[in-house]
């Protein structure tokens, strides 16, 4: 035993403990500059970090712009836990709000619907649809249900595939759920589901809240989904909000022109005017919603009214949108090339300021970024701004050599 014991600790010497190896000692990489201050470090430390996102994008990759969204949140008994603050389930909510204004925002002629799963049942609180307050509405009510049961993660599946199967062709269909238990009493073969959802080319991912559980990873795995397993809120978010913008298009989905509308808002005036019910809410049990007024969208193809945009006309089946929607889509199919990144010091006698912004470029910029198109020299800060928000290149949009005219439109030739 002694023997035993010695030969044991020369081998477990210098090891360390599984918990210690997979902790990032960043402290290690904060090292003082010749003044004694740790700006420099701390502000590569961030730059880094900023750009870890944009090196994982990829360019030349055909996207879902009409994206057919499912939210599956579990409303179990284990949503009530305190690990996140005040609960899982408000903590959720919270963050579902700000995802969902983020998604429309990115992807206004996509849509949303919601499905909460408890007591073994899956219950569908919002039909797809583009309307953003909607959803929030759905979503800040979850806050009076009571977390129960176990959640059903075949039957959430069923059901939002029960919608997604009907959906042309061309629509991205996707489904991601919040999963905060450990297990799922489905009442079949899981493993069926996860195949029609395949031959669907449903996308599923999921973000767990708890830890790695097979069946959801095995899930994503099969339809090409991802998955995520959370620390904190703050990586909560971010995992959430890795899903706003789109996916890579199945491979499946068909190439195909699809028609639309762009109605004009009509407004009449006077006593005599008629008022009439929209055909959002003609079905509707909302009482706010159902008013009835003069006012709206009308379809070019049948005259059917609607109180909002993006929708599908119930009577013709023409997509209705506005040409700022479709414009504000227009970006995920020419995506900005990713920079590449440049040592300061090695560019320090050519440049002095930053393209865009004129910010001189100083002793705490460790890299600058050039555009591979028109080869002009960006910040970090700006290197951001045009990936994430301008979604063009301010050098490239200035010189004409570097663009091409495709009927109205100008894009940056492929």
């Amino acid at each position: 035993m002694c023997v035993y014991s010695g030969v044991m600790a020369e081998e477990d010497e210098g090891k360390e403990y599984r918990w210690e190896t997979g902790y990032e000692k960043t402290w290690e990489a904060i090292q003082e500059d010749d003044e004694g201050l740790l700006e420099g470090s701390v502000a590569e430390i961030i730059q880094r970090a900023k750009r870890k996102r944009q090196a994982e994008r990829h360019g030349n990759t055909r996207l879902g712009m009409m994206r057919h969204l499912y939210v599956v949140v579990d409303n179990s008994d284990c949503m009530s836990n305190q690990d996140l603050k005040p609960t899982r389930q408000l903590c959720t909510i919270k963050l579902l709000e700000g995802f969902i204004d983020e998604f429309f925002d990115q992807n206004p002629i996509s849509q949303i619907g919601i499905i909460i799963t408890r007591n073994k049942r899956a219950e569908k609180i919002s039909e797809l649809a583009g309307n953003p307050r909607k959803h929030i509405k759905a979503v800040q009510q979850l806050t009076q249900v009571a977390c129960s049961g176990e959640p059903s993660l075949q039957n959430a599946l069923e059901l939002a595939l029960r919608s997604l199967r009907m959906l042309p062709s061309h629509a991205s269909r996707e489904v991601l759920i919040v999963m905060g238990s450990l297990t799922t009493c489905d009442p079949g073969d899981i493993c069926v589901t996860m195949q029609n959802l395949k031959a669907q080319s449903v996308r599923c991912s999921v973000i767990s809240l708890a830890a790695e559980v097979h069946v959801c990873h095995k899930l994503c795995r099969e339809t090409g989904g991802l998955f995520g397993v959370i620390l904190d809120d703050c990586h909560f978010r971010d995992q959430l909000f890795q899903h706003i913008d789109p996916p890579p298009a199945a491979t499946l989905l068909d190439s195909s022109l699809i028609k639309m509308g762009f109605p004009h808002h009509m407004m009449h005036e006077g006593k005599e005017t008629p008022l009439t019910l929209c055909m959002c809410h003609v079905d509707s049990s909302d009482v706010e919603g159902s008013r009835l007024n003069s006012g709206g969208y009308f379809c070019p193809q049948c005259c059917s009214k609607y109180c909002e945009l993006p929708v599908e006309c119930k009577s013709c089946g023409l997509t209705l949108v506005s040409a700022p929607h479709l414009a504000r889509s227009y970006h995920h199919l020419f995506p900005v090339e990713n920079f590449k990144e440049l040592e300061f010091k090695d560019m320090q006698d050519k440049i002095e300021l930053c393209f865009a912004c004129q910010k001189r470029f100083g002793e705490h910029d460790k890299h600058v970024y050039e555009c591979g198109t028109c080869s002009n020299i960006f910040c970090l800060d700006c290197d951001l701004f045009i990936h994430d928000l301008l979604h063009t290149c301010p050098g490239c949009a200035t010189n004409h050599s570097t663009f091409q005219t495709v009927g109205n439109e100008t894009m940056p030739p492929r």
